[in-house]
């Protein structure tokens, strides 16, 4: 069982020899051991990309993050650190449909995802307020309409930086977040799609995948840009289905999968696993 708090660093730019070499040594020279590392080189883009894993000899972590931030920096490396003891403050957006959401807080509660839900907030209180008192998540009701979603915004983002809230988690919350609010909160948003993007992207999927007659039908969670449903994609699953199947068939397999796939995507970043660049993302394993 781990007792001592790592450190867990996710690299990425340009490629060059020689760069596992040095992140190797530099933490070797500064008194650590590697627990785990793993790295890819992007061919086609030139961009070398690592995760790497290690129990540090400072128990400073703070100060190593910053000595390895600097020392990749000179390698030309954009750099994320976090300790493994890192629980973030999340919050997690819902509107009528509670499928994602239930999963996603039972998971939570259970223990199985490493962060704190800060809040929940939803454009209804048909049955959201109610739930997240359940799981002891404090709740904000912020209704939407076309006239007032600058405002709701501002107030949501008012909340996050009040709470100092570092991801956001649409659990099936069914309003499109604007780009000025996308471009000031400055956060990962984290989208679960109800298809196997980028086919069927927008509004009711199922139906758009039942009138095509297709022989599959998935999920996507993917982290939010201002392009709808274009974001980088984390993680994706996909049933088979049928003529004898129905559209509310496909809802029920599809929301099966889109459980599934939200709670991955969310516990892959929450480990630091996955490394979004040039619109798509590696994912460690």
């Amino acid at each position: 069982m781990q007792t001592q708090a790592t450190l867990i660093a996710l690299l990425h730019g340009p490629d060059a020899p020689g760069i596992v070499a040095r992140t190797s040594g530099w933490i070797f020279e500064n008194g650590g051991n590697i627990l785990h590392a793993d790295q890819h080189c992007d061919a086609e883009a030139g961009i070398f990309v690592q995760r790497i894993e290690w129990s540090p000899a400072a128990a400073d972590l703070e100060a190593e993050s910053a000595r390895f931030s600097a020392f990749a920096a000179q390698l030309g490396m954009q750099v994320k650190i976090a300790p493994s003891t890192a629980r973030p403050k999340v919050a997690v957006l819902v509107s009528k449909q509670g499928h994602a959401f239930h999963d996603l807080m039972q998971r939570w509660r259970a223990g199985e995802m490493p962060c704190s839900v800060a809040f929940v907030a939803s454009n209804h209180t048909t049955w959201a307020e109610e739930t997240a008192q359940y799981y002891h998540a404090p709740f904000h009701h912020i209704p939407v309409s076309s006239e007032t979603k600058p405002a709701a915004e501002a107030a949501l983002l008012d909340l996050l930086r009040e709470h100092q809230i570092e991801l956001i988690v649409l659990a099936r919350y069914m309003q499109v977040l604007s780009a000025d609010f996308l471009n000031r909160v400055n956060i990962p948003v984290i989208n679960i799609h109800h298809s196997f993007l980028p086919a069927f992207a927008g509004a009711k999927p199922y139906h758009q995948a039942y009138s095509r007659g297709v022989k599959l039908i998935g999920a996507t969670a993917h982290y939010a840009t201002p392009v709808l449903d274009d974001g980088p994609i984390i993680h994706q699953a996909v049933t088979p289905i049928s003529h004898r199947h129905h559209v509310d068939d496909l809802v029920r397999r599809g929301q099966d999968l889109e459980k599934l796939v939200l709670a991955q995507a969310v516990r892959w970043h929450l480990q630091n696993r996955v490394l979004a660049f040039h619109n798509k993302t590696v994912v460690f394993d």
